[in-house]
């Protein structure tokens, strides 16, 4: 897939407009009033680089690309998505990390794949490893925080068909629900030492699984009642009632991944209110960032920075 930069950055500031800061105006005590008001600063807007990709054939820019994209779109920050990269070699880390600098941006989140719901020590096992290995990455990369999963059963088959069961699936015959909660909680709390030693916060994603619900996430974090595994908000993952669901979450969120669904998406399409979840997370003081993963199916040229601009408004 070729892509325009020169169009990319001309349309995203075609959108940045869109929602620009009207002047103050007025007398002093206006402007008082004023200051007063917009005393708290926006949320940070950050695109995961996984809104470049969305798993689309012959889509899987380079991570490189997706920094220098990011910066010409107006974005804040970059997350980025462990299987969307190539190498992992310290010298390419290295300067991922300045590429991003010399761009005005932070690497703000790191987003990888982890599975232990699973009665097999030795596949928990190497997906600690892996989780280890990872948080060793995020750490030379000077990346503060690390989506993590609960992983999942299994017995829907395909991602396709767990979507197409709303992210519900059975047990493996023989074994609850509370099976799985005790080796996913064993097998984090196996990655805090690494974790604190690195300065990497986890955070749990409600991504299907254990973690498809609030009330999933929260019994694996209070039962592990650290300050180095939290809640990583993805918005278009409860797929029924969603802002009842995000409210719950809300007071353990260090990390939000917004979705968006320009052109509709891959495996279903939220209307999702970004004022009112603005709210939620302004209520418990929430000022990490807003990390956008657009999902639709859209061109990526005008999606991304339609998304961009709501987020600005909303959070902003």
């Amino acid at each position: 897939m070729s892509v325009n930069r020169r169009t990319f950055f001309t349309t995203a500031a075609t959108a940045a407009a869109a929602v620009g800061l009207a002047p103050l105006a007025g007398t002093a005590k206006d402007e008082k009033s004023e200051t007063k008001k917009t005393k708290r600063r926006g949320n940070p807007i950050a695109v995961s680089t996984y809104s470049y990709w969305r798993y689309r054939k012959d889509t899987k820019l380079p991570i490189e690309d997706c920094i220098d994209l990011a910066a010409e779109m107006g974005f804040d920050a970059v997350e980025i998505l462990h299987i969307q990269m190539t190498r992992e070699d310290n010298g390419y880390l290295q300067r991922l990390k300045r590429q991003a600098f010399v761009n005005g941006l932070a690497l703000c989140g790191f987003s990888t794949h982890q599975g232990f719901v699973t009665p097999s020590k030795e596949r928990r096992q190497k997906n600690i490893d892996h989780t280890l290995h990872c948080i060793e990455l995020a750490y030379r990369l000077g990346i503060p925080t690390m989506r993590v999963n609960t992983g999942r059963w299994g017995t829907s088959g395909s991602f396709n068909e767990l979507m197409k069961k709303r992210g519900i699936e059975p047990t493996l015959k023989g074994y609850t629900d509370d099976d799985a909660f005790g080796w996913v909680i064993g097998s984090f709390e196996k990655c805090l030492k690494k974790a604190e030693e690195c300065g990497v916060v986890l955070g749990l994603e409600n991504h299907w699984g254990l973690g498809r619900t609030a009330e999933g996430v929260l019994r694996i974090i209070k039962a592990i009642d650290s300050p180095w595994l939290q809640a990583t908000m993805d918005t278009g993952n409860f797929l029924e009632n969603p802002y009842d669901s995000l409210a719950k979450m809300a007071p353990k969120t260090v990390y939000v991944q917004a979705k968006t669904y320009y052109g509709g998406g891959t495996w279903y399409t939220l209307e999702l209110d970004y004022d009112r979840i603005a709210g939620i997370l302004r209520k418990h003081k929430y000022r990490g960032y807003i990390s956008l993963e657009f999902e639709g199916k859209e061109d990526l040229r005008t999606a991304v920075p339609k998304s961009l601009a709501l987020l600005r408004k909303a959070f902003g």
